[in-house]
């Protein structure tokens, strides 16, 4: 009797890397790649009623599997597609098929892990085995030279304890062909945006750069950045950029959904240094994949507490408001602060903010509009195209001042950090169309503005400003 195995592919969309695919087509004769659009979080709310996958995000979703779809046929295989609960369609598909193992890879935040641990008491009461792979990190958790519970508390000390010392796995290679799913196993559907109730749309012409999901567009951007353009060159001197699609790597979107492996992008920069030559650029790129396995790692100490108003740190945010008006003013770009809004406009319009935008949303709304940052985390949560848990409440726990920053009270000057990085004030303007009249010593000023001006410069109904903008110029 031949051996089946089903993958069940999740935040880990490719064949390059892919220790599931690698250790199935070693067990089994027989390999069934299987999709599934969780309901609960397709369908599903977060605690302050945003959908818990926007549009931006489920598009790109869909793309990435219709690609590994391809991909997979290319090989002489096929994906199975299915929507509903995880848990309950894999235990029904390893039964009808007599698997002898499921393989995923593992998950580190809470509704992941709970579906994972009660699939694998559904697979024992059939006798199937739950094989957990590894492929979210940069860095083997049995390489470092800690246990995951005493990863230090603050990124640099986590960054000296590793970079030189724990080794990055050379990447399992891609497969060279599949064994054919059965032919009467019914593939599936890739469900539209319209099954989910999300509209439709169209990408907006402002937009840095089209995502588009799947490891085939993953691994072209990762080509272009490094060996078509040397952009990766000049990555620490332009990455705080605001418009274009060349000032950051923007490889994000790919890593969180798996369609690229960190560690293949750390192998291809060391290549690129010993081939073109390495500087602080490339090494910064490295700094940043380090930043994403610390969070990680952070995710899995802290559990829970990483989504808890007070955090790692358990510390009480009592100034902190659910002020849903001040909330809905800074979703919506109608703080009457240009820098602010232009950045909130744009990941509205898009499903993506450079990280710039990022950190200085984020500490406007919670150190000057004084708003729950759990609000703010689960805004980026629903229209984060690169939506990563641990990455972004990870961020979040940061910017609130309960996670690993060892700066006790982070706080961005919004005017200084605006004419630091939009100096003319052209981000403004592509994102905050009605100030595109301003000349560049009022852009970031509207408040010194006076009534006629504003006709003048046709401001329409731009918002007064929630905030003294004058207080950031003292």
């Amino acid at each position: 009797m031949k051996h089946r195995a089903i993958v069940w592919f999740r935040q880990d969309l490719r064949l390059h890397d892919n220790e599931a695919i690698t250790t199935a087509l070693r067990m089994a004769e027989e390999v069934i790649p299987v999709y599934i659009f969780d309901e609960r979080t397709f369908k599903g709310s977060t605690r302050f009623g945003f959908p818990k996958t926007g549009k931006f995000r489920a598009r790109f979703i869909q793309e990435s599997v219709e690609d590994l779809r391809s991909n997979l046929r290319r090989l002489g295989s096929d994906l199975i597609v299915r929507v509903g609960k995880p848990e309950c369609i894999l235990s029904d598909l390893a039964k009808e098929l007599k698997c002898s193992w499921v393989l995923c890879n593992r998950e580190r935040t809470h509704e992941e892990v709970s579906v994972q641990d009660y699939l694998e008491k559904k697979l024992w009461s059939v006798g199937v085995e739950l094989l957990y792979t590894r492929g979210k990190m940069l860095f083997h958790t049995q390489d470092l030279p800690m246990p995951v519970h005493h990863t230090p508390d603050t990124f640099t000390q986590f960054r000296k304890e590793n970079e030189h010392i724990t080794p990055v796995r050379v990447p399992f290679p891609s497969p060279a062909s599949m064994p054919a799913v059965p032919s009467d196993l019914d593939r599936g559907e890739i469900p539209s945006l319209e099954q989910f109730n999300l509209p439709e749309y169209e990408y907006d012409a402002r937009t840095t750069l089209h995502f588009k999901g799947g490891e085939t567009e993953g691994l072209r951007r990762l080509q272009y950045y490094l060996w078509e353009t040397d952009l990766v060159k000049t990555y620490k001197e332009t990455r705080n950029g605001l418009i274009g699609g060349d000032y950051s790597s923007k490889f994000s979107p790919w890593l969180s959904q798996g369609c690229l492996s960190p560690k293949l992008i750390y192998h291809e920069i060391k290549r690129y240094e010993q081939e073109r030559g390495g500087n602080e650029s490339t090494y910064w790129i490295f700094f940043e994949l380090l930043w994403r396995d610390y969070f990680r790692l952070l995710g899995k100490k802290y559990v829970n507490r990483i989504f808890l108003k007070t955090g790692p740190q358990n510390k009480p945010l009592k100034h902190l408001r659910n002020n849903a008006e001040l909330f809905t003013a800074w979703m919506e770009g109608r703080t009457g602060v240009p820098f602010i809004d232009a950045n909130m406009n744009e990941i509205n319009a898009t499903g993506f903010m450079s990280n710039r935008g990022r950190q200085n949303v984020a500490s406007f709304l919670v150190k000057d509009l004084k708003v729950n940052w759990q609000m703010g985390a689960e805004y980026f949560e629903s229209q984060l195209i690169d939506y990563d848990p641990c990455s972004n409440w990870g961020n979040w726990n940061y910017v609130a001042g309960i996670g690993s920053d060892p700066r006790e009270d982070r706080y961005f000057n919004i005017l200084t950090q605006a004419k630091n990085y939009d100096h003319k004030g052209d981000y403004v303007r592509l994102w905050c169309p009605e100030l595109a009249l301003l000349p560049p010593d009022k852009i970031h000023r509207p408040d010194l503005i006076t009534a006629a001006e504003r006709q003048t410069y046709k401001m329409g109904n731009y918002p007064k400003a929630l905030v003294r903008i004058d207080k950031w110029a003292q």
